[in-house]
């Protein structure tokens, strides 16, 4: 005679508490370390230790969330972790960690835009690619022309910008 176990009423999830943990001691460290700053406000009122305390208030508020998910929701089954979404990713953050420099800033991100689509389901590398060189191109637009910040230039950066 096989017994059968049904689960009456459900349990905390465990794994949120652990991340509410996780974030209550970074925001508590952040709020701490961001009082130690000396505060010169100038005339805002606002100074470079606020925004540490900031950060830090908002990450206690998601650690309250997670503990709120954790007792209303509880657990329901074990996502399995899918490999392959990582790997694309993976891979784009390695192409462009190797291609930042010898090929610039756009290409590079171009091409971890298109890596993280397909990552995310959207494996047409066809129409991916030219969107993630697009937005990269703008991207970079915005930093040296408007702020006047040098990302690293290829040949297309140098032929639209100018060196």
């Amino acid at each position: 005679m096989t017994k059968v176990y049904i689960a009456t009423e459900r349990r905390p999830n465990g794994a949120a508490f652990i991340v509410a943990a996780g974030l209550a001691a970074l925001g508590a460290l952040l709020i701490w370390q961001g009082g130690a700053i000396p505060d010169k406000g100038g005339y805002a009122g606002i100074g470079s230790g606020d925004v540490p305390k900031f950060v830090g208030y908002g990450l206690l508020a998601l650690a309250f969330g997670h503990v709120w998910s954790g007792l209303r929701h509880g657990t329901t089954g074990r996502l399995h972790p899918q490999f392959v979404p990582v790997l694309w990713i993976v891979a784009g953050l390695a192409l462009q960690l190797v291609l930042l420099w010898p090929a610039g800033f756009t290409v590079a991100s171009g091409l971890l835009f298109a890596f993280t689509a397909a990552g995310f389901g959207k494996r047409n590398l066809g129409l991916t690619l030219p969107i993630g060189l697009a937005l990269s191109l703008l991207i970079y637009g915005v930093f040296d022309q408007l702020l006047k910040l040098k990302l690293p230039a290829g040949l297309l950066e140098n032929l639209i910008f100018g060196g």
